[in-house]
């Protein structure tokens, strides 16, 4: 309990910072899928398009105060907007608390926000785009070759990012000569690439199978929550669940599967 004080203590920027992120992040998960500017200009209602003021863009507490409603036209404002600020807040807290050194705890709070940004989009849209997905290979590779005390080196982690990409791409490339239609996307692979850049081909692994356990995991959740019987072909935004794997893989590291604990 102490260490987890002694976190918070010491990320306070990351967490006063981290409405505001999550409030950025989620015009970022509204906005880039429709291919919309993202300096827009004040922000409005998609209802009756009236300025929101400065109650309704308080992160979190705006949505709340409002009782989830807009303040004009009284139609429903999307839950999704203080979730993800709610993300971002738990995202900044985590990674204050799992214990990094040095200046590791900003950059896996900055790759959260990105994942979350990621897993936001792909949850909604089945899509992930590369502006945000290709980006955080450099960013991985940087970390790598830049901070002393990073897990893996810079030689791992670009090892990481191709056997990442290759992983997924390969799965695809098979599914489809199976069974006659794809099966995953290249934006899976993309971002597999890029955990690849994070955790090094070490944790590419354990980033799969948190990835692979978790998305059945829902399946069946979803599936039993329906009073349906489960569907191997249905449709599943994956990248949740690698945003995830990749998200717990850098902060923990690798899975011993001798132990099947990190």
């Amino acid at each position: 309990m102490a260490g987890w004080i002694a976190g918070l203590k010491t990320g306070w920027p990351m967490l006063a910072a981290a409405p505001f992120v999550g409030s950025f992040l989620a015009t970022v998960a509204f906005r880039l899928p429709r291919g919309e500017p993202l300096a827009l200009g004040r922000s409005r209602c998609p209802a009756c398009g009236t300025a929101l003021g400065p109650v309704d863009l308080l992160p979190l507490f705006g949505w709340v105060l409002r009782r989830g409603h807009c303040n004009s036209c009284r139609a429903p404002i999307d839950p999704a907007y203080p979730l993800i600020e709610a993300g971002a807040l738990a995202v900044a807290a985590w990674a204050a608390v799992a214990g990094l050194p040095g200046w590791q705890p900003i950059a896996a709070c900055a790759l959260g926000w990105a994942l979350l940004a990621l897993a936001a989009i792909d949850h909604r849209h089945y899509l992930l785009p590369d502006t945000l997905t290709l980006p955080l290979i450099p960013a991985g590779l940087l970390a790598a070759g830049a901070m002393p005390v990073w897990p893996v080196g810079l030689v791992d982690a670009a090892v990481g990012t191709v056997a990442g990409f290759a992983a997924i791409w390969g799965v695809g490339w098979l599914y489809r000569r199976l069974r006659g239609r794809d099966g995953i996307g290249l934006g899976d692979a993309k971002l597999l690439a890029a955990a690849g850049a994070w955790v090094g081909w070490q944790g590419l692994a354990s980033v799969v199978m948190i990835s692979a356990l978790a998305g059945i995991a829902a399946a069946l959740v979803t599936a039993i929550r329906r009073g349906q019987r489960l569907d191997p072909a249905a449709r599943l935004p994956f990248g949740v669940f690698l945003a995830l794997g990749t998200w717990l893989v850098v902060l923990y590291g690798p899975v011993d599967f001798r132990t099947m604990a990190f």
